[in-house]
């Protein structure tokens, strides 16, 4: 998939990974995001689903990985969890943290909404899936970018 980090500036990059960073401290979860200028899928959630397998999500050990996924120029966005987490939770599990994104979202603050929401999730995550002592991270917490 091609780069391009210029959404973000550096700063911004970094606070999404520390809150990646910090969400698996609490949670034996895998957290992934991925930006896109546009979506080239017309349903946002069946590109979810595409770039959730690119990224390997789909191979964590408990099936506890979750994609935050923004395509900023088309303005759409999905939070995908796997399926050891839908096992586990309700069918609204992520509207609050959906509700959380679009609050920022919608006041432009891309940066601080995918922080924030990537905070609840592992705070949410943390109920089924606590960190274990010896757990280890399996995917890299560095955000992805696609076109």
């Amino acid at each position: 998939m091609a780069t391009d980090p210029l959404f973000f500036n550096e700063k911004e990059q970094q606070l999404i990974i520390e809150a990646i960073q910090q969400a698996e401290k609490q949670t034996s979860g895998e957290v992934k995001v991925h930006i896109e200028k546009k979506c080239p899928n017309p349903d946002v959630i069946e590109r979810a689903k595409e770039v959730f397998l690119f990224l390997n999500l789909d191979k964590t050990a408990e099936q506890n990985g979750v994609l935050f996924y923004l395509a900023y120029e088309d303005r759409k966005f999905a939070v995908l969890g796997d399926k050891g987490i839908d096992a586990k939770v309700t069918a609204d599990f992520w509207n609050s943290t959906k509700d959380l994104l679009r609050q920022y979202f919608s006041n432009g603050q891309y940066s601080e909404g995918l922080a924030k929401g990537i905070a609840e999730a592992g705070f949410q995550l943390k109920k089924h899936f606590p960190y274990q002592s010896g757990d280890i991270n399996e995917l890299p917490d560095d955000i992805s970018f696609g076109h």
